[in-house]
């Protein structure tokens, strides 16, 4: 038997969604602060996914200036009909709705389409030639739940009230609904208990497309919310699929926990594939006793490749790396093995754009390295969750010379842990990852020196707060940067 091990995409990769499109499937997550918006996969067999671009590549398309971290583009919802694909999401800053529109996955999405309802976590559905769009929030009575009305997939606008469908099973925080109609019955799933360690998906099924809705007795049909001591917590916010073969499954968002007795996270919320069976009463159940385990067996029968190796020879810019808000790309240089930042006075500190690009980190244990030559300022690796909590090893001009620093912040606080001497601004910085910690040094004037290290908790969603996940990147401040020979490679 050919077994899958979760999650299937790793990293901060959260609240995804999934269709099916011409023989393959498609995959989009959130993205928040982060620019270009929306990355999105495609794979053959649920299991590997590559990524191939972003949904929203252009400044008009999405709101960033300034936005705090976890701001900005929530929980997307991907919907393929007729020929075209759709992807509906909120701009939560703005507190706007709205989708974007492509008849080519592969090119540019339209300009955005606004929707006049709020809540958050949009999602669409199409039948008969109408267009059914619901999120979470308050309908024209003010009632609180699944809301639901008709619009014109043309031009967004509202053909019909907003009705609540379905108020959950009692979960605080009801969200991420997505509708689907199956042996002609309408199921409506959404996630309840918020997006941490009591997360959950339960469900519901009417005979109408506007309810009423009967939710499943046992919800909820998937959690990991008792399941300790346990690796993998915070499963829920999903979406249904049916796979070429008739299986069912969920895609949802979860996260690992850095140990067994350690209930911090900082890789963020990552996508997890769980199986999911329908019964004869048209009920389903979901995953291993209604919980996700680590492996399951693979119903294509296809080997689970992972790529352990990053480097810029072997990522695109444009795909696996991503810049802090809107960028100024007149501060960036790329080749096929190098990078140049020209820094200016914004540091990472501000919320703002600093000159940054950035990958996912993607698992707890990595060897992570990066040679820099600094021409003034400084420039370095940041493992990076937010604004208040980041860790970084730079090198830095200070009056005629250069010198390496380590430089801790967490909760606001700014630490520099220690400060070396260097003859040049040429160096090699490195890390070294592990469930725990980050161990920081650097190679410059024919020697090693180790310089500290810095407790992964403190960068964990625990500590920091919001939805993210550290991504580790390249930056400079005030003064120009080159990077060269950069590795991630994990063990």
């Amino acid at each position: 038997m050919t077994t899958y091990t979760n999650p299937v995409v790793k990293g901060f990769y959260p609240d995804p969604s999934v269709c099916f499109a011409n023989g393959k499937y498609y995959l989009v997550c959130s993205s928040f602060q982060y620019f270009p918006g929306v990355p999105l996969f495609e794979s053959e067999d649920l299991v590997n996914w590559k990524q191939i671009g972003h949904v929203l590549t252009r400044k008009n398309q999405v709101m960033l200036e300034k936005i705090n971290s976890s701001g900005g583009v929530f929980a997307p919802t991907i919907r393929y009909n007729d020929g075209r694909f759709y992807m509906v999401t909120t701009n939560d800053t703005t507190h706007q709705n709205f989708y974007v529109w492509t008849d080519d996955i592969y090119g540019e999405w339209s300009d955005p389409i606004y929707v006049d309802q709020g809540g958050i976590d949009p999602s669409l559905y199409f039948e008969d030639g109408h267009t059914y769009f619901m999120s979470n929030g308050a309908d024209d009575e003010g009632k609180g739940g699944v809301i639901q009305c008709e619009i014109n997939i043309e031009t967004g606008e509202r053909l019909s009230p907003r009705r609540c469908l379905w108020q959950g099973s009692g979960g605080r925080y009801l969200e991420s609904p997505h509708m689907y109609k199956i042996n002609g019955c309408y199921y409506l799933m959404a996630a309840e208990g918020g997006t941490e360690y009591g997360h959950m998906i339960t469900y519901a099924r009417s005979e109408s497309v506007w309810g009423p809705f009967e939710g499943y007795a046992k919800n909820p049909v998937l959690t990991n919310r008792n399941k300790a001591p346990n690796i993998i917590q915070g499963i829920g916010h999903g979406d249904l699929i049916c796979d070429e073969m008739g299986n069912w499954h969920i895609l949802c968002l979860g996260f690992r926990q850095i140990g067994i007795w350690q209930p911090f996270h900082h890789l963020g919320r990552e996508v997890f594939l769980t199986p999911v069976q329908f019964h004869e009463d048209g009920w389903f159940t979901a995953g291993t006793d209604g919980t996700t385990a680590d492996f399951y067996e693979n119903k294509y029968g296809t080997e689970q490749c992972e790529k352990k190796l990053y480097t810029f020879e072997n990522t695109d810019w444009n795909i696996e790396w991503c810049f802090m808000r809107h960028p100024d790309m007149d501060n960036y240089e790329f080749g096929s093995d190098y990078a140049v930042l020209h820094g200016t006075d914004i540091t990472l500190d501000e919320v703002d754009s600093p000159t940054f690009i950035g990958l996912r980190q993607r698992d707890f244990v990595a060897e992570i390295s990066c040679d820099i030559d600094v021409t003034d300022g400084e420039g370095g690796l940041t493992m990076y969750m937010t604004e208040k909590e980041h860790y970084e090893v730079a090198v830095r001009k200070c009056g005629n010379g250069f010198e390496a620093v380590l430089k801790l912040n967490i909760g606001g606080i700014r630490h520099i842990q220690t400060a070396v001497p260097l003859s040049s601004g040429r160096a090699k910085l490195l890390i070294h990852a592990s469930n725990y910690a980050y161990g920081f040094g650097v190679e410059a004037d024919g020697a090693y020196t180790e310089l500290g290290c810095g407790f992964t908790k403190y960068l964990s969603s625990e500590v920091a707060e919001g939805f993210t996940g550290v991504l580790m990147g390249l930056y400079a401040v005030n003064g120009t940067s080159k990077f060269t020979g950069f590795s991630c490679e994990y063990k």
